[in-house]
């Protein structure tokens, strides 16, 4: 009983059960925002919910494969399932590529061709672009940042069958996210970073006040991209203002980085990030729905 637990585990933190559930939960208020509220397709919503969730844990354990000898030099991966051989490498391929092609299958039957092309595009691009680019420079978080922004658009299409400008709209807020959040983390772990030579930090990868500004650049870009649901009428006021509200409070952190280039303003960013997106996705979706 006691190994069945142990492998249990150790598959759920393959597939990054956690940032899985987050990326559904993205791809999931993506599809309710979409949806035109005259009949709510259940199917294409369970099919999303499954679907979505399997290819980003394939993505997930993908990126485990691939990193499994840089892991084992940092404090962070170090005790992850393929550094401590709990799964053998030949299963963790198997398992990757089964839940993986469930996954898109999903998506083709219940969905559309579109939904599924995007989500086979964003675990290319996750697994066989970002990945690697890693090691490569900060070009890499650019990159990451397209798959990492594509679970709302996933939604979108899936309820729609198209993209438009709204589903633009929703995808350029996750996109532009990413930017601190991403430098957020690689300032915090950047010494375990050095040890697998991940290269994520921007302006030559220096801890420093060029890095800072460009967070906080980026940060400001989301006051304005957070109205936008407002403006062109995909929300209401209400969520506008809980979006403007959090967008100032998101950027007052990164005065504070700023200033003293301190982990411990990193600290603060990384977890600001972590709330951000999704108090305002739900605060678009009670407006939705209201």
């Amino acid at each position: 009983m006691f190994a069945l637990s142990v492998r249990a585990k150790a598959y759920y933190e393959l597939i990054k059960f956690r940032l899985s559930a987050l990326v559904t939960f993205s791809a999931v208020f993506g599809f309710i925002l979409g949806d035109s509220g005259a009949m709510f397709s259940w199917g294409k919503f369970f099919a999303l919910m499954v679907g979505g969730f399997l290819i980003s844990g394939a993505s997930g354990a993908a990126n485990e494969i691939w990193e499994r000898d840089y892991d084992k030099l940092m404090k962070r991966t170090q005790n992850r399932p393929l550094p401590l051989n709990i799964i053998s490498l030949t299963e963790a391929y198997w398992f990757t590529s089964i839940i993986a092609v469930i996954g898109i299958s999903i998506l083709w039957i219940f969905t559309n061709p579109l939904t599924t092309g995007l989500g086979i595009l964003s675990m290319i691009l996750y697994v066989f672009v970002y990945t690697p680019l890693k090691r490569v420079g900060p070009i890499a978080v650019f990159v990451g940042a397209i798959p990492g922004a594509m679970p709302p658009l996933l939604g979108w299409t899936a309820a729609t069958g198209a993209i438009s400008y709204e589903a633009m709209i929703i995808f350029g807020i996750q996109f532009i996210w990413q930017f601190p959040h991403f430098w957020a983390i690689a300032w915090v772990s950047d010494e375990d970073y050095k040890k697998a030579g991940f290269k994520l930090l921007p302006s030559g990868g220096g801890k420093d006040l060029n890095t800072a500004i460009q967070i906080m650049i980026y940060t400001l870009f989301l006051l304005p991209l957070g109205l936008l649901p407002t403006y062109f009428g995909l929300t209401g006021l209400n969520s506008g203002i809980v979006a403007t509200v959090c967008g100032v409070l998101f950027l007052a952190q990164t005065f504070s980085l700023m200033r003293d280039c301190s982990r411990k303003s990193a600290l603060r960013i990384m977890f600001g990030s972590f709330l951000y997106l999704p108090i305002v996705q739900i605060s678009y979706l009670l407006d939705k729905i209201s």
